[in-house]
């Protein structure tokens, strides 16, 4: 009897546990679920829509638009699609495709006027008896550069109407930042260009005259310095890619810099503290060079006497923090802020330059940082993202 009641003790026991047990699965089941319908709808939109921005962000193209065209029919609910530009259609999805030439000539006259329009079954004639296609909304995209052209199987509903205008508008969004992004390509290469020409006529002048000096009195080291030369102006005049390594950029200051010192002699000092943690960076290109030549050349070269150049890069977790210090003349922070100040103009354009190009690259958080005061050095300090979608050094 005793050993009875035990079992039953132990089976009601096992009983309750498991209770327990599928009482906690539910429980975290049902927090891990999205709590209402219309929170799912939402994630399912922004969803879809992020799918459709992806393409559309590398400009009006067929290929964008060809793989946009599913996602743009899904947002409008529509039950065929046309996607095209200011002539011709780019991409279709969904049924009726019969009527796309029907549907371009309504896109370039909604195009012409800049304004929406509705058009019914006679704008639409066709020869099939079963043709489920009766009516389209059609919404020209912003600046007029193309149209979305959504078609009805019914006579289109206000709802559809609203839908179409919406996606149309988002649509000319995202093709208008991906040519944001395009002129911000442009303005950054244009800005190498002119830091190249900024700089690079100054340096090669006192290069050559350095060179020309020891070609009597030490030829093994004019040969060397010629080869550094050579190399330091391949890489400064390099001719594809907007962004390179740490490690790149620091080859070419070591060249840079072994002229400068056949120049300077003694007086040039350089102390460099690089972490190999973060050798592989990728930042734009040429822009820690003109710190550093602007270091020796503004800084160094008016101070008597020894002066130092020191280059940090620091590993910081998921960012790299690099800075060029110099102990020379320095400079009035006031005149960093002075747009017509033409004292040490060819620092100032450098500073702006670098500046510019890694707040465009990597966000308003990433530009330079500059402390110096008259007689107290310079120093230029910033932070570079480890790695950030979109730049790479290849």
């Amino acid at each position: 009897m005793g050993a009875n009641l035990a079992a039953g003790l132990i089976v009601v026991a096992l009983v309750c546990a498991l209770g327990a047990a599928v009482y906690a699965v539910i429980r975290l089941r049902g927090r891990r679920a999205i709590a209402t319908a219309a929170q799912r709808a939402t994630y399912d939109v922004l969803h879809i829509a992020e799918l459709a921005a992806e393409p559309l962000r590398n400009g009006l193209t067929e290929a964008a638009a060809g793989k946009a065209i599913r996602h743009l029919r899904t947002l409008t609910g529509a039950a065929g699609i046309v996607f095209t530009d200011a002539e011709r259609v780019l991409a279709f999805d969904g049924i009726g495709e019969h009527h796309r030439d029907h549907a371009a000539a309504a896109a370039v006259r909604a195009v012409a006027v800049g304004r929406p329009t509705v058009i019914g079954g006679r704008d639409l004639p066709c020869d099939l008896v079963d043709c489920p296609i009766r009516g389209a909304v059609v919404v020209p995209l912003a600046q007029r550069e193309g149209a979305i052209v959504a078609l009805s199987d019914g006579p289109p509903a206000p709802g559809l109407v609203q839908a179409t205008a919406e996606t149309a508008r988002w649509v000319g969004t995202q093709l208008a930042l991906a040519e944001l992004d395009t002129s911000r390509a442009r303005l950054a290469r244009a800005e190498v260009r002119a830091l190249r020409a900024q700089i690079s006529p100054h340096f090669i002048y006192n290069a050559l005259t350095a060179i020309a000096s020891f070609v009597r009195t030490d030829p093994e080291l004019a040969r060397e310095l010629i080869l550094e030369f050579a190399e330091f102006t391949r890489y400064s005049f390099r001719a594809h890619g907007e962004f390179t390594t740490l490690a790149e950029e620091l080859r070419s200051i070591d060249r840079y810099l072994t002229i400068e010192r056949a120049r300077f002699g003694e007086r040039l000092q350089v102390r460099l503290q690089i972490a190999p943690e973060v050798l592989p960076v990728t930042l734009p290109f040429l822009c820690l060079q003109p710190l550093v030549e602007n270091a020796v050349r503004h800084g160094l070269s008016r101070k008597p006497g020894m002066g130092t150049v020191s280059i940090v890069a620091r590993d910081a977790g998921a960012e790299c923090h690099i800075t060029v210090e110099d102990d020379g003349v320095g400079m009035d922070p006031a005149s960093l802020l002075s747009a017509d100040d033409t004292t040490d103009a060819g620092q100032h354009v450098g500073l702006r330059n670098v500046d510019d190009r890694l707040r465009s690259v990597f966000g308003d958080g990433f530009g330079v940082v500059v402390e110096t005061a008259p007689g107290a050095g310079t120093k230029v300090s910033m932070r570079v993202p480890k790695f950030r979608p979109g730049v790479s050094s290849h």
